[in-house]
């Protein structure tokens, strides 16, 4: 039986030889739940769930409503207890890789049962929300836009959708994505907040985890 554990390491070599540049962010809260892994490339961002063998379907309802908000595409990764019924549970247009042990001890096999297709659900005002507000600034600056410093960060999130054309404010929304840089975060936010006469956010000590949002 395969878990969780034993699936995400392998699956992020497996996209990172399939794909090429690609960054994987973890646990990260959309909506009512949290996607297991955000898969950033560099034209778009994708959300992955991964059901394990010892995985149940419980959630998976939900699951799919918060995915089809954020992402551009999405896919579903699962173990062999589920191959075979998976298609019924999950929408058309997700994609779905199955993963199963090899005889060689620890390793696993992956299968791209069906490629992901673009997320007719996709809100763009949603997805949008994942960017910080340094980042957001940056994305003004590139598109010559007013920096509006006193405004908030809504407000910024729909001056770049109204002003700036979508194929190129979601491109280079995966370009911030790609190069977020977490041990200087919390001092850019800071830094950006000192500039703009907003209060500093206090560090806050949390488990460490791969790449959070």
């Amino acid at each position: 039986m395969l878990y969780d554990k034993d699936i995400r390491e392998p699956l992020f070599s497996f996209l990172e030889e399939r794909i090429g540049k690609v960054r994987f962010l973890e646990e990260k809260q959309m909506g009512r739940s949290r996607a297991d892994v955000i898969m950033i490339t560099e034209d778009r961002i994708c959300g992955i769930e991964i059901k394990s063998d010892a995985d149940t379907y419980a959630r998976l309802e939900r699951q799919i409503r918060d995915y089809s908000i954020f992402f551009d595409a999405n896919y579903v990764v699962v173990g062999t207890s589920h191959a075979s019924h998976i298609e019924e549970h999950v929408p058309e247009e997700w994609g779905i890789i199955t993963v199963e042990e090899t005889e060689e001890q620890g390793a696993v096999d992956f299968y791209v049962l069906r490629e992901a297709k673009p997320n007719p659900e996709l809100d763009p005002a949603r997805k949008i929300t994942i960017l910080w507000r340094p980042e957001l600034a940056h994305i003004q600056e590139l598109n010559g836009l007013p920096a509006y410093k006193g405004k908030s960060k809504a407000c910024v999130q729909k001056l770049i959708m109204d002003r700036v054309p979508a194929e190129i404010w979601q491109r280079q929304m995966c370009e911030e994505l790609l190069q977020r840089d977490y041990t200087t975060i919390h001092d850019t936010i800071n830094a950006f907040r000192s500039e703009n006469g907003q209060k500093k956010r206090r560090r806050v000590r949390r488990r460490k985890r791969r790449s959070l949002l």
